[in-house]
């Protein structure tokens, strides 16, 4: 049996199944992408439920394993050479768990073209619509002042259009389905659904977008991701 106890974030969330991948989470737009993917693959895993409304991203036992105390994390059991392995940052538990694999991320030039639409996510489409979903339904949408909303909602409507052109002649993002549909699947739901921020960034009025999202929402690996680690 593998010892894990070397990570102090196992204290606080006891692990029942040491021999097998530990994931850190809460199934927010972020959260899922691991979710999600590691339900893509089969890997076994053990789901953990980070609160993040009782700010538990912040006790030490989790800023050990992520110092930037956000959702996900993962520890591996079987990491790298074989030994306990722990990862933070969404994308790059995309990519490591693709590389683990062997699934959903192309070889050759694919592969950094493919990476290429991660990063692209993670430095535009998760803050923009982050922020479009704080101005619009949280506390900013109590401000006076609504260029910030306005800013944040052009912005949204100029990447759903990069998204769209993208997806003209295809089902998905790459040739096939991959790490970079997940990457965005959870973001471009919550926008549309929990943001109620379709009508303000014309949802409607794009050509393959929604039903892009329609075909990654009905994958059943997807629809169980979607749900993990979930507060019920």
């Amino acid at each position: 049996m593998t010892d894990l106890s070397a990570f102090p974030i196992t204290r606080r969330w006891p692990v029942q199944n040491p021999d097998i991948l530990q994931l850190f989470s809460l199934n927010t737009p972020n959260g899922v992408k691991a979710s999600i993917m590691l339900e893509e693959t089969g890997l076994p895993y053990e789901p953990h439920l980070i609160d993040i409304g009782k700010n538990e991203s912040w006790t030490s036992e989790f800023l050990s394993l992520n110092p930037n105390g956000k959702i996900p994390a993962i520890i591996d059991p079987d990491g790298p050479d074989g030994k306990p392995f722990g990862l933070a940052e969404s994308g790059a538990i995309l990519i490591y768990l693709a590389d683990k694999t062997g699934m959903l991320l192309p070889g050759g030039a694919k592969r950094y073209e493919t990476i290429q639409w991660v990063m692209w996510q993670m430095g535009h489409i998760g803050p923009f619509f982050g922020q479009v979903g704080f101005f619009h339904k949280f506390a900013g949408r109590e401000w006076e002042d609504k260029r910030p909303l306005k800013r944040f909602v052009d912005e949204s409507k100029r990447l759903l259009a990069v998204l769209d052109d993208r997806l003209e002649g295809r089902e998905w993002v790459m040739d096939d389905y991959s790490i970079a549909d997940i990457s965005l699947l959870g973001w471009v739901r919550n926008l549309v659904g929990f943001y109620e921020a379709g009508e303000l960034v014309d949802f409607a009025s794009l050509k393959n977008v929604p039903a892009w999202l329609e075909r990654g929402l009905a994958r059943p690996a997807v629809q169980r991701g979607l749900q993990i680690p979930s507060k019920g």
